[in-house]
């Protein structure tokens, strides 16, 4: 039986795979969905303020933001070095997390942060980290553009729909690595992973200038 693909079907599943590619890496906000997925703490609006931000983001790059951006390079130094400072100061913390070491209690959660500060830091994750904004609005949004005016806006769906899926898996199915961080060397290697990955991003922040 021959399978026609229409193009706004062909788009979408291009977006699928492009933002797929994009957001399955190791990167500060993929860690901190990672630890919160964990420990079992404020899933659901980790998981939502992620999915929506990329949204946003993804939304802003296929209605042409970012030759916006591109323009205003003042803009992106100062959110450049905005964002090495608060993933070196996360750094610290996750450092500090795997001196001391921690595992999960026997209710599976463990100390917990209020949610508004969860939040806030998903939030700093995001929107001040520079890279969200080359690669969703200026990478994924010049990919769109070379797609017609219709179709271009069903790739951005399936990026959306790429960022939904993977952080929902993500933040929910970390869960399932409860038994493995009952030990606190399992806490204390992924503490010190974390740090490494924000100590690393911070510079490459400060030096790609």
């Amino acid at each position: 039986m021959d399978v026609t693909v229409s193009s706004a079907g062909f788009a979408t599943i291009s977006g699928l795979g492009f933002g797929l590619s994009l957001i399955v890496a190791i990167g500060a906000q993929n860690a901190f969905v990672l630890r919160q997925g964990v420990r079992g703490q404020h899933v659901a609006a980790v998981v939502a303020v992620c999915a929506a931000s990329d949204i946003v983001l993804i939304a802003a790059g296929i209605a042409g933001f970012g030759a916006l951006v591109e323009s205003l390079p003042s803009v992106v130094t100062v959110v450049r070095y905005a964002g090495a400072a608060f993933l070196i100061g996360y750094g610290v913390l996750a450092a500090r997390r795997a001196i001391s070491g921690g595992a999960l209690t026997a209710d599976g959660t463990g100390s917990s942060v209020a949610l508004g500060a969860t939040v806030l830091t998903c939030l700093a994750l995001t929107w001040l980290n520079p890279h969200v904004y080359l690669d969703t609005v200026l990478l994924l949004g010049s990919f769109a553009n070379t797609y017609a005016p219709p179709d271009r806006w069903f790739l951005g769906a399936g990026a959306m729909l790429a960022s939904i899926l993977w952080f929902v898996a993500l933040g929910f199915g970390a869960r399932l690595l409860g038994p493995l961080f009952a030990r606190p060397a399992a806490w204390r290697a992924l503490d010190s992973v974390i740090a490494l990955i924000m100590f690393t991003l911070a510079a490459v922040l400060v030096f790609s200038g």
